[in-house]
């Protein structure tokens, strides 16, 4: 027989509050990013509401952080994030902002920052 798991709504809604707030962004536009009211956000955000599998996934990409981070409060690997081609990145960093920027970003988006990096560069110096 499997356990049957609670989850924290408030514990969910804070961290959401927290990355939203880190991505600078108001609850109006977090709520109008997923097709939400800012009403409903407020109420997910105080844990006073349980919102759907569909809703959360919505939310966690609008966030760019893992439904597992949102429900459970930590990363798949704790050690490192790993993207879309199953690279991990080392969490070890100095910069702790920039990794957790980064840390938010798919594939795609990694490769682009990587080239444009490089692009900067040469210019800097």
């Amino acid at each position: 027989m499997r356990k049957k798991v609670e989850i924290d709504q408030e514990a969910v809604g804070q961290r959401m509050r927290e990355e939203r707030e880190k991505l600078g962004i108001s609850r109006g536009e977090l709520a109008e990013l997923v097709g939400l009211s800012d009403y409903y956000i407020g109420q997910l955000e105080r844990g006073e509401r349980q919102m759907s599998l569909p809703v959360l996934v919505n939310i966690s990409n609008c966030l760019h952080v893992s439904l597992d981070y949102l429900i459970f409060g930590k990363s798949y690997n704790e050690a490192g994030f790993i993207n879309d081609s199953g690279k991990i990145y080392e969490t070890n960093n100095k910069d702790n902002e920039l990794n957790d920027l980064l840390n938010k970003c798919s594939f795609n988006e990694l490769h682009l920052f990587k080239k444009l990096i490089k692009t900067i560069l040469p210019y800097i110096n």
